[in-house]
Parts: structure tokens; sequence; C-alpha cells
């Protein structure tokens, strides 16, 4: 883990989406943050440890999922699958699928593995298998102001976590999506999927991913905007948490509560999705695993040892 002193910062932006605005000074105290995403040999060594199974490899419960056909009630997660044609650009459905029996250790679902990938982040991961993990391991999961203060790496107000251009001198920095989503991908950054925590350089902070590859979970609940700006000096929000559950219903799903995912992935696009950025958010469902969301902790420290 890295030692991050914490500090004011300008949290959200009001030069991209509008979730992440608007732009408004936080502070936050100094805690420690994990590195890199926990990968898929940090996880096998819990699941040994433990015996823990992951939401998506659990049959769900009826009760859960009223009305749902039982038929579809069955172990697996979302897998993304490149459509065939142009068709509809805006409709998800064409590229995400539920695939029985994809799970963290066959991401892409029956046939696949993570042999040779073991330095890859885990994905597939439910919030509650992320929150599991970071209490076996003694950690939490990271607030949204925490991660994203980790992710800016001192660079207050910057577009990226290495300044304001996405491939300064046409070098990749994260592992995104290069051509026309979700029909062509280019790869130009060498990784067509996930890759090695390591692969790119770390940010001002060292901390490496925090930028592309996958998305990571946060345990605040979403808020379709960040709260306005305090007023006066004096009432700047310290260590702020996200909204209620309440607050984070989905409209279109009034059952849905939904946590923030920070950090963007491997798929997203200049075309589709501009979200490999620190101050991107985007809202999940916590019962959802997906092949590009992963996560990543954080320890906070005592207020006694941070005097001492």
């Amino acid at each position: 883990m890295m030692w991050i002193a914490g500090g004011r910062f300008l949290m959200g932006s009001d030069r991209h989406y509008p979730e992440e605005g608007p732009a408004h000074p936080v502070t936050v105290d100094g805690f420690f943050i994990d590195r890199s995403p926990v990968t898929n040999w940090d996880f096998s060594h819990f699941v040994a440890a433990t015996g823990y199974v992951t939401l998506a490899e659990r049959r769900p419960r009826p009760g859960d999922y009223p009305g749902c056909d039982p038929r579809l009630l069955v172990p697996g997660a979302l897998v993304f699958v490149s459509p065939v044609d142009e068709g509809d650009a805006q409709d998800w459905t064409r590229w995400w699928r539920f695939t029985p029996s994809a799970d963290w250790r066959h991401p892409q679902g029956p046939g696949s593995s993570i042999a040779g990938r073991m330095d890859h982040p885990v994905v597939q991961v439910a919030h509650a298998d992320a929150l599991a993990y970071a209490q076996w391991s003694g950690k939490a999961l990271p607030s949204e102001a925490e991660w994203e203060f980790a992710a800016r790496g001192g660079l207050d107000g910057a577009d990226y976590a290495w300044g304001d251009e996405l491939a300064p001198g046409g070098v990749h920095r994260a592992n995104t999506w290069q051509g026309r989503f979700p029909m062509e991908n280019l790869a130009e950054d060498g990784h067509a999927g996930t890759s090695p925590v390591t692969a790119y350089p770390p940010n001002g902070f060292g901390l490496f991913d925090m930028i592309g590859n996958a998305w990571e979970w946060t345990d605040d609940w979403y808020r379709p905007r960040h709260r306005e700006p305090a007023g006066k000096p004096c009432c700047i929000p310290r260590n702020p948490r996200g909204g209620s559950a309440l607050e984070s219903l989905d409209p279109l799903a009034p059952d849905a509560p939904r946590k923030v995912l920070k950090g963007g992935s491997h798929l997203c696009a200049p075309s589709y999705c501009r979200r490999y950025r620190p101050a991107a958010r985007q809202p999940q469902t916590p019962d959802t695993a997906s092949v590009h969301i992963g996560f990543r902790c954080v320890r906070r420290v005592a207020p006694a040892m941070r005097t001492s």
C-alpha cells in the first residue's frame, strides 16, 4: 500500500459529463491505498484461505428478483461481446450479455480462464465480494473522495491522472479502447482486454491503474450530482461520503440502489465513454458482476495515530 497524505482538492468536473459536477473543494484525511487493483493472484489467496464463493458463482434467490423467469436464475455474470453490425449505438444490450457460469475464474464464461493472467485485475466481482475481501485483509473500500484524490496523483483539476492530454506524445498512459466502439478495438495500446496491473506508468502518488483497465468499486452510494460547493472556506466538506441508498435509486428501476464506480475501463472509448478520468463516475447496482469491474482497498488511520 502507499500512504496518501491527504489534503484539499477540487473534486468533480464541469467540463465533461453532467453527473461529474459541480466541481467543488473537499478535504480528505490521510490514508493508505493499494498500489494497484486487487489481482487474480491476490483474490485467489483470499478464496483459498476462506472458501469464499462470489455472487456470480451462486444461484440467485427468487425472492430477490420477483417476477424473473426461474430459468434465468442461474450463476453467471455480464460479459462483453462485440456486435457484428452497426445497429443502435446507444443500445448497450447489443454488446452486454448475461453469461451463465461466467465468474472471476472464468471472466468470459465457460472455456475461459485466468491462466497466465494472475497479475491482471480480478473482475466479475460484485460489491459484496470486494467488501468481503477488504474485511478479510483488514482494509476497507475507498470513499469516492478518497479514490478521486488518490487518482489525481497531486494534479489538482487536471483532466487525466497524468495531465490534460489523453495520450501525450502519442503514448498511451492507460488501458482504454481505440477504434469504433463497440465494433472495432484497434488495441493500439497493446491490450484488447484487461492488462497486467503494472503495464502502464504509475501516477504522481506511485499508484498503478487508477485509470482504465477495470472500473473500481467505491463504498459510496451514488448521487446524480455532487453537492453544491461550500459558500465559505470554513464549510468545505471533510472526508465527504456519497448520498443515501434512497438517493441512489435508478428512476427506471426504482428498486435498484447503486454504488459509485470510478476510473473507467478497457472498454471506455473516446467515441462512446470518455470516463477514463479521475472525475468520472458511474452508478452500478451492487449485485452486478462484470468483465470490466474490479476494486482496490484502503486502510484508514486513527486520528491518534495521525498526530503521534
